[in-house]
Order: structure tokens, then sequence, then C-alpha cells
């Protein structure tokens, strides 16, 4: 009985998948993912530091988004990828509470990064002749204080409720990564605090940023629907299209995870969903913003077109 009610010094994680024949490919297949996120997002970075016509507001916010993106695939993707070539994936307590924070640090920030670059469009769109004063590098660096503030305060929040229960004997976490649900399954104490808090402060973290996202794209398409010249209804779209597919695949993952009783969510769905918004999105993040960005493919360009030592 003492061993049953004793803390753990280590986790198990489950990873993915148990069959032995899809170990190997998975390992590729998500390996393939993490160089291109990698790829990606550090080029994306690259580009917008070494080239001065995209140092503007909608780039700075751009330019932090990637650097999230990166970080935060990076917290999880290589212990996932272990899972795939050990027979047993040991995270210690302390690891897996680190991962825990670092991992809600950066998905909480880019929920409320992606509702900063919505009004940024907003402000692009809406008020063009004041845009320059109103998204100045002041306002630019209190909204990103304000992010990654809002970041660790929900990190913190999780963490330090995780810390209070107790977990038992049987170790083996149902994920690939420390999240907080898994977690919550192997504590022995009552959970009711943290389940209280999840619905709270992500409900706060999905849906202040989704509240400011819907108000901003709603003023958005009112605006642009008083624009009489199709050419200038068909730049605004294309500005805004970018960020509307970023924000579905991020949001509609998280909210399909996070925000329904875990008893009509098995473990496996819960799983292929946080695929999305852990390893998918963030890939697919700069090839949206790059390949839907006139200015970025032109930066590209210049910046492969340039000479060494010229």
């Amino acid at each position: 009985m003492a061993a049953e009610n004793s803390s753990v010094t280590e986790f198990i994680l489950s990873g993915l998948t148990n069959q032995p024949g899809l170990q190997i490919p998975l390992f590729f297949l998500f390996l393939g993912f993490y160089v291109v996120t990698v790829v990606g997002n550090l080029g994306l970075i690259t580009l917008i530091g070494l080239n001065s016509h995209l140092h503007t507001p909608m780039y700075f916010f751009l330019f932090n988004l990637s650097f999230i993106d990166f970080c935060y695939s990076t917290v999880i993707t290589p212990k996932m990828l272990m899972n795939f070539v050990l027979r047993k994936n040991v995270i210690s307590y302390a690891g897996c509470m680190t991962q825990l924070f670092f991992f809600l640090f950066f998905v909480v920030s880019e929920s409320f990064i992606l509702s900063a670059m919505a009004y940024d469009r907003y402000a692009a769109i809406c008020n063009p002749l004041v845009y320059t004063a109103t998204m100045s590098p002041q306002v630019c660096f209190l909204l990103l204080l304000g992010v990654y503030v809002m970041g660790f305060a929900g990190a913190m929040a999780h963490t330090v409720c995780m810390v209070r229960l107790t977990f038992c004997a049987n170790n083996l976490v149902d994920h690939y990564m420390c999240d907080i649900l898994p977690l919550l399954e192997r504590s022995c104490t009552s959970t009711y605090v943290n389940e209280l808090v999840v619905f709270i402060v992500v409900g706060i973290d999905i849906g202040v940023p989704t509240v400011t996202i819907f108000i901003s794209y709603a003023l958005i398409l009112s605006s642009i629907l008083r624009i009489h010249s199709t050419k200038g209804r068909s730049k605004a779209f294309s500005t805004c299209s970018s960020h509307i597919i970023a924000v579905s695949l991020f949001f509609g993952s998280g909210a399909f995870m996070y925000l329904k009783p875990s008893s009509l969510l098995p473990m496996n769905q819960g799983k292929v969903s946080s695929l999305f918004y852990t390893i998918v999105v963030p890939m697919l993040n700069p090839l949206i913003y790059s390949l839907r960005n006139k200015d970025v493919k032109i930066a590209l360009k210049k910046t492969l077109s340039k000479k060494p030592f010229s």
C-alpha cells in the first residue's frame, strides 16, 4: 500500500503507438516533419532579420510566431522521436514538469500572438491612414510583452497545480509527451482543482484570442465589402487568408483536445488531435505564410541572389 501511494521519481511515455511495425516508418515521418519545421521557421526568422523591407509590425509578429513554433516543436518532437527507437522511453519527474511548463508557455504564447496578428491586420486594413501610429514600435513591444506574460501565467498555473499532486506507482503516461490530461490520469490524489484550472485557464487562453480574432475579422470583412475595386478586395483577402488558415488549424485542434470532457475523448483520439497543434501546425505555419506571401517570396529571391563577398 505504501508503494502504491508513493510519489514517482520518473515517468514512462507510452508513445504514439505500440505496434512494432509502425515504429521505424513513423520515426522517419516525424523526423521529416521536424526537419521541415526547423528549416522553415529558422529560415523565416533569418529572412525577416536580413531584409529591411520586412521590418514592419506584421513581420515583427511573424518573426516571433516562427520563434515560438520552433521552440515548442523542439520541446516536444525530439523526446517523441525517442519513443520510436527505445524500448522504454523514460523521463524524470523534473524533466516531465519542465517539458510541461515550456510546452504550455509556448502554446499559450502562440494563441495570443495569433490574436495580436489579427489586431495588426485590422489596423492595417480598417485604419490604414493611422496604421503607423496605431502599430508604433512601443505598441508592438507592449503587445509582445502581453503575449509572453500570458504564456508565463498560463504555464505557471497548470504546472504549479500539477506539482501539488501525488502520482501513483503506476507511472506509465499514455502519451508521447508530458501533457496535462494524461498526467492527471496517473494522480493518486483528487484532480478536481486541476480540472477546474484547465477549464478556466484554457477557456481564457482560447476564448480571449478567439473573440479578439473574430471581432478583428468581422470588422475587416465589413471594411473589405466596402471596397469597390475588385483588385483592392482581392489584395485585402489575400493579406488575411494565410492568418485565417493558421488560426483555424491551431485553435480547432486545441479546443477539440482540452474543452471536451475526457470521458468523451478517448486518449488515442487525444493523441491524434494533439499532433496537429504540436507537430503539424509549427511545420505548416512557415509554409502558409511564405508560399502565400509575395513579400516573403521577394525577400527569399533577393537573399538567394546575393553573391557572397559582393
